[in-house]
């Protein structure tokens, strides 16, 4: 099969990025406290962000003769990315916490494609998952800033 593991990790992303959007979702719905009025709506930005990542994705893995996942149940099963049911008593520091998890998750995800699409000579979705690799670091350091702390990329 070709690009067989780059379409692997392709619909892992598929499945994985449609759980981010949800622990995303939550985050926005639950949060309440210190800097809400500027957090509430930059997680429209993150939803956005990241929907798109989940369009081009699942349009690069139908190029490649793919099948994204498309059913809650698949995405459910699939997913890598824990979740657990939203609440209003976690404090601001522990949804973004949980937000970070996601983040760090993806980029670890993301490199995983990059070495796998470069072992199956496709440098077309290679070039994706770089540039999407790059966003979600950026996320990380955002998101870590916001909680005090480092990027710490490199881990």
């Amino acid at each position: 099969m070709k690009y067989g593991e780059t379409k692997k990790v392709l619909n892992q992303l598929v499945a994985d990025l449609s759980q981010m959007s949800m622990i995303i979702h939550q985050t926005h719905w639950y949060m309440r406290g210190t800097n809400f009025l500027k957090l509430h709506p930059l997680m429209d930005e993150f939803m956005d962000e990241i929907n798109d990542q989940l369009d081009v994705i699942s349009e690069r893995l139908i190029i490649l003769d793919g099948a994204p996942y498309s059913t809650l149940r698949e995405m459910a099963e699939h997913t890598g990315i824990k979740d657990e049911p939203g609440s209003y008593d976690k404090t601001m520091a522990e949804h973004l916490a949980k937000l970070l998890e996601g983040y760090r998750y993806l980029e670890a995800l993301y490199q995983k494609g990059i070495e796998v699409s470069d072992q199956e000579q496709d440098h077309s979705t290679q070039d994706i998952f770089i540039g999407f690799k790059t966003d979600i670091e950026k996320k990380i350091w955002m998101v870590s800033a916001e909680l005090g702390n480092a990027p710490e990329i490199d881990k």
